[in-house]
């Protein structure tokens, strides 16, 4: 994508994002890993301008004052984008110019978008992550981990049936798919064997296995190593649940992933650390960056910054209800990006087709459009604030905004709870543009922050679906296919019936028909299965139309990609 980049009151040459990737001369990364204290014997550097870092510097900080948690979400997306990824990366860039020692943490990107529409997840302009080619691709080869070590587990499933089955796997029930690393509609159903010895089963993008859940969600090898044991890949025939253990395969699982637990190390354009590290997506999973990145950077930076998938209805959701459970930390403060023409869009100013100029009623003045839009800005400002976290509105601005319409939105945030809301041009001017956001945050966190889970784990499993249908969703009621009884009734049988909560939704929408923008109410959210992740630690509620294997678009980014002959560089990558 080709972007006309903005710098602070003038507008230079077009360049892409890669090309603005490149033209950047990067520190070596053990000078990033110094700004944060991390020692030479703590880093495994995987060429000069990335590294994984040993889990040992948890140990030796183990007694050290956490930074302050910052959490980055945002409004529903659209197909103008609201520049989450760029407002984290901008976010962590500005606390640096103000003085603050500052890391990012984000998910690596999947391989999925970057070849099918959305492309790649290292930011834009002049708020990205280096160096852009690897992160997009292959990185230090976690996401091919996951995908070797979940699949052993599915050869392991299979090749005991082969030799007489002695555990009695019923091969109706079993419930562990296949993965890939890339978008494949034609994976979804699958045949499996010959004859009589057949059977159904599917796949699911890398991005939505347990496995990479379970990574992001670890706290250790020791702990990895016994999630892994305890995934449930199926039921014997007189319905008892089977586990990996149980096959003598999570000690080698275990093998696959050892490298791939420890957090890499990457840096923004201005120098600042970054750890780009497990990439579970927002929608089908809980959509976050993993607990070890963040233990590591709480622990050297004054603050951190990270990002959860998505809008609040989702990736902060399970941020708050999921990971900070898990992890035990809390977060200061929030930030919900939001801009006009997303705002106009969620407010019925114009349809966005692709390939044709935007509608003025999205890139002109149009309060109506605006006004009516807010009300979704408005739903995930109370989202946060129902977890008793302080929220700092970020309006991305592009270069021809309203400046009425800017403050309007900033002051109407106010209004409506938000402690103060900042306009950002991140994008264009990085880091500095990006100060006033920044500052804003600094005195947000110094607000008193009541963090506190939406439920309490304890409760059944349908209050807690209903909880966060109606809380965080706006919804009316929650319906309960047949499936999704029968698995809540499994859940309560085996005693798994307390764990949280990973609601697998369209990211569309506040509601689960992602034709409904804005704040949509009075909607019955329906319930398709209640899939157990036991190794994960957490029940997946399935609503209708949910996908766990994407498809290719009909023109995939993929074709756009290349290596050009001449200089032997990667072309077409955004």
């Amino acid at each position: 994508m080709e972007h006309a980049v903005q710098t602070t009151g003038a507008t230079s040459q077009l360049m892409t994002d890669i090309e603005i990737n490149r033209s950047v001369k990067a520190h070596p990364i053990q000078d990033v890993a110094n700004q944060l204290g991390i020692q030479a014997s703590e880093l495994l550097p995987y060429g000069k301008l990335k590294a994984k870092v040993s889990l040992d510097v948890l140990e030796r900080l183990h007694a050290v004052s956490l930074g302050r948690y910052i959490l980055v979400t945002a409004i529903n997306p659209t197909p103008l984008g609201e520049g989450k990824t760029t407002t984290s990366i901008g976010l962590a860039m500005g606390l640096s110019r103000i003085g603050h020692r500052t890391a990012v943490t984000l998910r690596q990107p999947s391989l999925g978008p970057v070849f099918g529409i959305k492309g790649g997840g290292t930011g834009g302009g002049r708020a990205q992550v280096l160096p852009m080619e690897e992160i997009n691709l292959h990185l230090t080869g976690d996401a091919h981990a996951v995908s070797a070590s979940h699949n052993l587990l599915s050869a392991f499933v299979d090749n005991h049936l082969f030799h007489g089955n002695a555990l009695q796997v019923d091969p109706s029930r079993i419930t562990w798919p296949r993965t890939l690393g890339v978008s494949d509609r034609a994976l979804r159903q699958i045949s499996l064997g010959e004859g009589a010895a057949g059977r159904r089963g599917q796949f699911v993008i890398t991005e939505a296995s347990e496995v990479m859940a379970m990574l992001a969600l670890a706290s250790s090898q020791a702990d990895l190593r016994q999630r892994l044991g305890q995934i449930i890949f199926g039921f014997t025939t007189d319905g008892k649940p089977v586990r990996a253990e149980e096959l003598g395969c999570a000690g080698s699982m275990a093998v696959l992933l050892r490298e791939a637990l420890l957090p890499n190390l990457v840096q923004t354009l201005e120098g600042t650390a970054a750890f780009v590290h497990t990439g579970p997506f927002g929608n089908i999973a809980h959509g976050n960056c993993s607990i070890l990145s963040d233990a590591i950077a709480l622990r050297c930076a004054d603050y951190v910054v990270t990002e959860a998938g998505f809008g609040s209805d989702l990736g902060a959701e399970k941020f708050f209800n999921i990971k900070c459970r898990l992890s035990g930390f809390k977060p200061a403060a929030a930030v919900v990006v939001a801009t006009l023409r997303a705002l106009k869009l969620h407010g019925g100013g114009g349809v966005v087709k692709v390939g044709t100029p935007l509608p003025a009623g999205l890139t002109g003045p149009n309060q109506e459009a605006l006004a009516k839009g807010f009300a979704n800005l408005e739903q995930h400002i109370a989202n946060v604030k129902a977890h008793g976290v302080p929220v700092v509105v970020a309006v991305n601005a592009f270069i021809d905004d309203s400046v009425a319409e800017l403050e309007w939105v900033r002051e109407r945030s106010r209004e409506v709870g938000a402690v103060d809301a900042a306009v950002s041009t991140h994008w264009a001017d990085g880091g500095q543009g990006a100060e006033a956001l920044a500052k804003a945050v600094v005195r947000a966190t110094e607000e008193p922050s009541m963090f506190r889970h939406l439920y309490d784990v304890a409760w059944p499993i349908k209050k807690k679906i209903q909880t966060i249908a109606t809380q965080m969703y706006g919804a009316s009621a929650v319906s309960f296919d047949a499936q999704a009884e029968q698995d809540i009734e499994v859940a309560q049988q085996l005693g798994l019936d307390r764990l949280p909560i990973c609601m697998a939704k369209t990211p569309l929408s506040l509601s689960h028909d992602p034709a409904l923008k804005g704040r949509p109410s009075g909607f019955t959210l329906p319930i398709k299965e209640v899939r157990i992740l036991a190794g994960a630690g957490f029940l997946t509620a399935v609503c209708s139309g949910i996908q766990l294997m994407p498809g290719l678009p009909k023109k995939p980014a993929g074709e756009r990609i290349g290596i050009d002959p001449g200089t032997g560089e990667i072309v077409g990558l955004s």
